[in-house]
Order: C-alpha cells, then sequence, then structure tokens
C-alpha cells in the first residue's frame, strides 16, 4: 500500500468571498478563514482550500479537473445554475456514467457526474 497519496487540494479564486457563498450554497460545503486570502475547505469528500489569486483553472488552460459525484445530476445541475453558475458543457454521457461542467463565480472549471 502506498503511503503517498493525494488528500489536500489547493484551487485559485479571484472572488474568495463569492466563491465560499457558491459552494455554501450549492454543495453544503463549509470553510476555516486562515486570513483574508485562504480559506480551507471542509466538509467536501477531500481536504482543500481557496486561495486568493487572479489565476483560473480551467482544462483548456493545462489545469487538472476537480470532478464531483452527484446521485442526481439534473438537480444539481439547476443548482448550480441558480447559484450563479455557468454551464460551460452541458450533460453528456461517457463510459461509465453523465456529466456536465461549470465555472465558479472565480471562472474555475469543475465537473459533476453521476453513475
Amino acid at each position: 500500500m502506498a503511503v503517498e497519496k493525494m488528500n489536500y487540494i489547493e484551487i485559485p479564486a479571484s472572488n474568495l468571498e463569492g466563491t465560499k457563498r457558491f459552494f455554501a450554497e450549492v454543495f453544503e460545503w463549509s470553510f476555516q478563514d486562515y486570513g483574508p486570502d485562504y480559506t480551507a475547505i471542509l466538509d467536501a469528500g477531500i481536504d482543500g482550500g481557496f486561495y486568493r489569486s487572479q489565476l483560473v483553472s480551467r482544462t483548456e488552460l493545462g489545469s487538472a479537473l476537480v470532478v464531483l459525484r452527484s446521485n442526481n445530476l439534473e438537480a444539481s445541475l439547476g443548482k448550480v445554475e441558480v447559484a450563479g453558475g455557468e454551464i460551460v458543457k452541458q450533460i453528456f454521457s461517457f463510459p461509465g456514467g453523465r456529466r456536465f461542467h461549470f465555472t465558479d463565480p472565480s471562472g474555475n472549471e469543475y465537473a459533476v457526474w453521476s453513475e
């Protein structure tokens, strides 16, 4: 068994406050602030944080894609839209399930998938 494994991810956020509100509303995440420019993500399945930065995490820029799991893909898409996320790829099928891609208030790209 490997000792070294992924356990933390850090994501840039130009709109740190808006990004926190978005993820709290849509996915019910909570946060722990560490000063004005960093917040730890809690209750999201993997530990991580958002750091204040003008950088953007998008697949077309070569960034890794953070993929979230959903039990109801259509409901998740609706919550993303209501909270102000932008759908950048509508629901599509792939081997193993279906997913869509969206951007958060800071412009970072994520995907949500379901079986």
